[in-house]
């Protein structure tokens, strides 16, 4: 037990064990700062020539960190100069890199265009040769299809007929010509021309000697380019023979006729290799013709169909001439009747304007009634006076 100024505490009291505690690191602080202050006397004195040693170092130390710090200021100015040089190169870098990137971009840009353009261009070629591709293709379905047409002797004829109908319907009026005629000797012609006499109807028979002339061309020697030329004589002779027989008949058509080749390869043949077959014909009054040859012959024979209705209609013209002439006159009596009723009327109208002058003129005068006195037409108005009233 304690007891303090009046007051007992036991010895386990928690208060008395702090303040005893407390009390203990006191006295044993004390007494270390006691020993430490003796031993830092001591210390003190052996660490003179230390501490002499340590101002000395302390001196180069800072000679050191003036050094250093001049070194710093000189790294600092070099840095400095640097980035600036770094600053500068980088924006001539940026300068030039943008020059060249501006120049890249144009000319790329101008390559795209090219580009574009091109595959433009290309782009309507390969449409051109697509369009190209379909009409050759349609051409060669055209080319097996007459292949196939003129293989045969019956769609040979045919084809000719067909062609010399067109030809025929193109270049001659429809009431000059008759297709598939039939004449008195029970012979059925192709075409026949009705043409005034003379030189009388004419009869246009199609032939197409195809066999011999595709072994005219495919001929390789001389033998078969013999034997060729001697199928094209005998099948030509053949069809000049049969159209001067059958159809040039005496009082019925005129004394010759037209042989139509509806190739003109064919017809070109004959007149530069096959001179005899065509004098041939023309001996015997078959006159062969091509499709443009036919057109022109047509042509001929429209005109003279036509100067010879012309001369057949000429009293008949002069008559309507008659008519038309006496029309005339009474359209220029019926123009002079109108021109004098224009006449009257014109006179009419200019007196109703003089009548409408003079019936303006008066109503102003009326209008100023109570201050002009009426005077006679052209005379100038006088001003009525007033007169006072009498009492």
């Amino acid at each position: 037990m304690i007891t303090f100024n009046g007051q007992t505490y036991a010895l386990d009291d928690p208060l008395v064990l702090a303040t005893l505690g407390g009390g203990t690191l006191i006295l044993a602080l004390f007494i270390l700062i006691i020993v430490t202050l003796r031993a830092a006397s001591r210390s003190a004195r052996m660490s003179e020539p230390m501490l002499a040693q340590m101002q000395a170092l302390g001196g180069r130390v800072q000679a050191l960190s003036d050094g250093q710090h001049q070194l710093t200021g000189g790294l600092h100015h070099v840095s400095e100069t640097q980035a600036a040089s770094q600053t500068k190169v980088l924006q001539l870098m940026e300068q030039r890199l943008s020059e060249v990137s501006r120049g890249m971009t144009e000319s790329l840009q101008g390559t795209a265009t090219r580009t574009a353009r091109s595959l433009g261009e290309l782009q309507q070629r390969l449409e051109t040769i697509d369009k190209a591709q379909t009409n050759i293709e349609k051409l060669s379905g055209d080319v097996l299809s007459l292949q196939d047409i003129l293989s045969n002797k019956q769609t040979r004829g045919a084809f000719g007929e067909i062609q010399l109908n067109d030809i025929v319907r193109k270049a001659m009026p429809p009431d000059a010509f008759t297709m598939q005629a039939t004449l008195s000797n029970g012979r059925r012609a192709d075409c026949l021309i009705h043409l005034p006499n003379p030189p009388g109807p004419i009869v246009i028979d199609s032939k197409f000697p195809l066999e011999a002339y595709e072994a005219l061309r495919r001929a390789e020697n001389q033998s078969q380019l013999i034997e060729a030329q001697r199928m094209l004589r005998i099948a030509v002779r053949a069809h000049i023979k049969a159209i001067a027989e059958r159809y040039i008949l005496d009082g019925e058509t005129a004394d010759g006729a037209l042989m139509f080749l509806p190739s003109e390869a064919v017809y070109a043949e004959l007149h530069a290799n096959f001179p005899e077959l065509v004098r041939e014909g023309f001996n015997a009054k078959v006159w062969i013709v091509s499709p443009t040859t036919c057109m022109a012959t047509l042509n001929t024979m429209r005109a003279v169909l036509k100067d010879a209705r012309m001369r057949e209609q000429a009293g008949a013209i002069r008559t309507t001439l008659r008519q038309l002439h006496r029309d005339v006159e009474l359209v220029v009596e019926r123009v002079s009747k109108l021109d004098t009723h224009f006449n009257q009327a014109r006179q009419d109208l200019d007196g109703i304007t003089t009548a409408a002058e003079r019936a303006g003129k008066r109503a102003a005068r009326l209008d100023n009634f109570d201050f002009e006195e009426l005077a006679p037409e052209g005379d100038t108005p006088r001003i009525v006076p007033l007169t006072k009233s009498t009492q």
